[in-house]
């Protein structure tokens, strides 16, 4: 109503001739703006905020002379069950090269022996060559010398060795291995070894001083020969409970700081709750091992160390990432009445170190082992404690109490294709040689992965401990610790010693996928030297051993691992503890270790 009245008072105030045309305007909007709200919108156009209109129902087609479409019985499935996938891969064309170990092939255990469906045969074989010029003090021969007027006690440095390893390995497995455990294996694995040895001075490769300052050998070592047998599986998971038996790898830790050898022995090893637990409950009887290659020797007699292990892993504690371990570790040794010579003509045991007398010991380890990472942190550690008994301390023929501490850890951080590590190490080392308690950690068979590993020069080479004992080196072959032992291979464990000191760091880079750069610098020092001076009749020496530097490259030219050659260059500057210790003919200042090493694997 004062819509209208307003449109009316609106019109009178109008000229006479506007009247009609503007009463006409007036009466189209009155119109448009009096539609019906539920008027449909334009064709293609939706009104916001109201639900779409259903489409129209579907006009039903009918046509009586129509074809039917035949049910879904009559089209194939989409899996057609076969016997096995071998068919499947020679349908597809995929066929076996005998020289290919990428290729589907029945030497490498990617198809069954022929007329079975679930034995498969694995041939490997490696190719490993060593060459390695380098440095070390040596002693001037005391019956004879290599040159005439040679009458210092330390002789010249420089020596050559070489090493060619040819691996053959063969095993038979019964069971589908590419989800579960096999069922049962058999393996085998032969190393024929030759190696080449010269030195500057004479009874250093023999006790035959006529013998001369090169030396070569070769031996054929059985590094494995057992059976594994598949117990029972306990899920549905394929957690399992399986034994081996006879001469196998073992490493008690990440990272080899105990033991880690080819042993005879009888394993019991499995898994459980998702493989989040591991163990291992094992025991092992030690097998003599041929000086120069450090295979294998069953032409021997078994020596009378036993060694009882048992380990208990879990994944993801305490920290997700984080892999534990706990390790309990029991070598007895009963080698006080054996007189054992190496192929050389050196004895090994007893040492030849203080009162060189045969020793029995009962010694137990205990340990904890981390490995994995922490968020972007990654982390291995190990720690150890030895305890026991010495039948006969060197020092004073009567029983001493073993009570000796070991911890190393190595924490590293990556930075794209660059990886930066820390490395530290202590082991204990003996302070009173004359009590009745022997504190110097020392290992059963190390073989260390750590601050640069073998390409180091202080784990890569031993040093004789001249004037100290006769044929008692520093440390091993291949091994950290400073342990004055015979042999690693074939001597005793001595806990008299100065003990290890080590702090490094060192950087990894991957430049490219085929190639990795490595550098390390470690700071070494004996963490006691009373031992040292007791041996030596020698007044106050210093603890510091020195700084070693390594470089090293590995090259996959196929970015696999069946060709990777290796190259590294040491250098060990002395401290003042070393250089109290050791002195040569030309008056060398640094030592150096260089390695080139080619493996080809099939």
């Amino acid at each position: 109503m004062r819509g209208g009245l307003l449109f009316a008072l609106l019109l009178a105030t109008l000229p006479l001739a506007q009247r009609a045309m503007a009463a006409d305007v007036i009466g189209d909007l009155i119109q448009t703006y009096s539609a019906p709200v539920d008027e449909p919108p334009l064709d293609g156009r939706r009104r916001p905020g109201r639900p779409e209109d259903l489409p129209p129902a579907e006009t039903p087609t009918v046509n009586p002379n129509a074809v039917e479409a035949p049910p879904p019985e009559a089209f194939p499935a989409d899996l057609i069950p076969i016997p096995d996938r071998w068919r499947l891969i020679d349908a597809l064309g995929v066929h076996s090269r005998w020289f290919d170990p990428y290729d589907q092939n029945a030497l490498k255990g990617d198809r069954p022996i022929k007329g079975t469906q679930d034995w498969f045969f694995t041939l490997t074989g490696v190719s490993d060559t060593v060459i390695e010029p380098r440095s070390f003090p040596l002693p001037v021969g005391s019956q004879t010398t290599a040159r005439p007027g040679s009458l210092d006690t330390f002789g010249r440095t420089d020596s050559f060795f070489g090493s060619q390893n040819l691996i053959a390995g063969l095993a038979l497995t019964e069971g589908s291995t590419a989800f579960k455990p096999p069922d049962f294996e058999i393996r085998v694995t032969l190393d024929f070894n030759y190696n080449y040895a010269q030195v500057p001075e004479k009874r250093i490769l023999s006790v035959s001083p006529d013998r001369g300052t090169s030396r070569s050998d070769e031996f054929v070592g059985v590094q494995e020969a057992f059976i594994d047998y598949h117990l029972r599986n306990v899920s549905d998971r394929y957690d399992f409970d399986s034994i081996r038996v006879g001469i196998q790898p073992f490493s008690n830790d990440f990272r080899g700081f105990l033991f880690q050898d080819n042993q005879l022995g009888v394993r019991l090893f499995g898994n459980r709750d998702n493989n989040r637990w591991q163990y291992n409950l094992a025991f092992f009887q030690r097998i003599e091992k041929d000086t120069n290659s450090g295979l294998n020797d069953l032409s021997q007699p078994l020596r009378n160390d036993e060694i009882f292990i048992a380990n208990l892993y879990r994944q993801d504690l305490p920290f997700p990432g984080l892999t534990s371990q706990v390790s309990l570790v029991y070598d007895r040794d009963r080698e006080a009445n054996d007189i054992h010579f190496d192929s050389n003509g050196f004895p090994v045991r007893p040492a030849l170190i203080g009162d060189d007398r045969g020793r029995d010991y009962d010694v137990v380890y205990v340990g904890y082992n981390v490995d994995g990472h922490v968020g972007r942190l990654n982390l291995t550690g190990s720690t150890y404690g030895a305890f026991g008994q010495d039948r006969n301390n060197i020092f004073t023929d009567r029983p001493a109490d073993i009570q000796a501490f070991f911890a190393a850890v190595e924490p590293s951080y990556d930075l794209d294709w660059i990886r930066l590590r820390v490395s530290g190490l202590y082991a204990s080392g003996d302070k009173h040689p004359f009590d009745n308690k022997e504190t110097g950690f020392d290992a059963i068979e190390e073989n260390p992965q750590f601050a640069g590993s073998d390409t180091s020069y202080w784990i890569r080479q031993s040093i004789p401990f001249i004037g100290g004992g006769q044929e008692v080196f520093l440390n091993g072959r291949n091994g950290v610790l400073v342990d004055l032992r015979s042999s690693k291979d074939e001597g005793q464990s001595n806990f008299n010693n100065p003990g290890t000191i080590l702090l490094g760091g060192g950087a990894d880079f991957d430049v490219t996928p085929r190639l990795r750069i490595s550098t390390s610098i470690n700071r070494l020092w004996f963490d006691n030297t009373a031992i040292l001076q007791v041996l030596r009749n020698q007044g106050a020496i210093p603890t510091s051993l020195g700084w070693d530097y390594s470089i090293s490259a590995i090259y996959r030219p196929r970015m696999t691992q069946n060709l990777v050659f290796r190259g590294s260059i040491a250098v060990f500057d002395p401290g003042s503890g070393f250089g109290d210790l050791f002195g040569n003919s030309n008056g060398d200042s640094r030592y150096y270790s260089i390695l080139l090493n080619a493996i080809l694997s099939f």
